[in-house]
């Protein structure tokens, strides 16, 4: 069985699997599961307060999960697969536990050949969250990992150190609103102004 098959048979379970992404580490569990999603802000320490996004392979699967407006689809189409988290609202089977129960979700395209793997073979939106207690330095390398999410995660996908460092760039299209200025953010303001 390859590390892929392994880690999206865990996402299946309900665990945990850790994986790179072109900006840091990020922390996978099956985002349309209630129990999962608890399972991630418990091991992280979050605050339940704080919506966790969640990752997909492609834009037309993003599609499937919320409700873009022409403009989302547009900026996705854009800036999709990268370090950019795109907030929009979000169909009936994306749980309440994700969103903090807001109306909008935080949607990923990874830029990086190991996450979109994961993210195809496990069938099923996967969390996008850093691999790191709250609070704590994000990871760019395994070896980089809190001691509590490497013993909590069942599969640890590995590439050497992830490109970025700076977190993905959240952003509200609808509202023209950057929530978290990171990777890219000075293009996807002018995008902004332009659109």
């Amino acid at each position: 069985m390859s590390e892929y098959d392994r880690a999206a048979e865990a996402i299946e379970e309900g665990k945990l699997v850790v994986y790179p992404t072109e900006t840091v580490y990020g922390l996978a569990a099956d985002a349309l599961s209630p129990a999962a999603v608890e399972r991630v802000f418990e091991v992280k320490g979050r605050d339940r307060s704080k919506p966790v996004s969640m990752a997909v392979p492609s834009v037309p699967s993003a599609l499937q999960h919320v409700r873009a407006t022409e403009r989302e689809r547009q900026f996705m189409g854009t800036f999709l697969p990268g370090p950019v988290t795109v907030l929009c609202r979000r169909r009936e089977r994306v749980p309440d536990e994700l969103t903090a129960g807001q109306d909008r979700v935080g949607i990923r395209v990874p830029d990086h050949a190991v996450a979109l793997r994961l993210c195809e073979r496990a069938g099923t939106p996967i969390t996008s969250t850093s691999a790191n207690v709250s609070g704590r330095e994000s990871a760019r390398r395994i070896d980089d990992l809190d001691p509590e999410i490497r013993e909590a995660a069942t599969v640890v996908l590995g590439s050497g150190e992830t490109d970025g460092g700076t977190e993905s760039t959240v952003v509200d299209v609808s509202s023209g609103t950057i929530h978290r200025r990171g990777a890219m953010a000075d293009e996807i303001e002018a995008w902004l102004e332009r659109h």
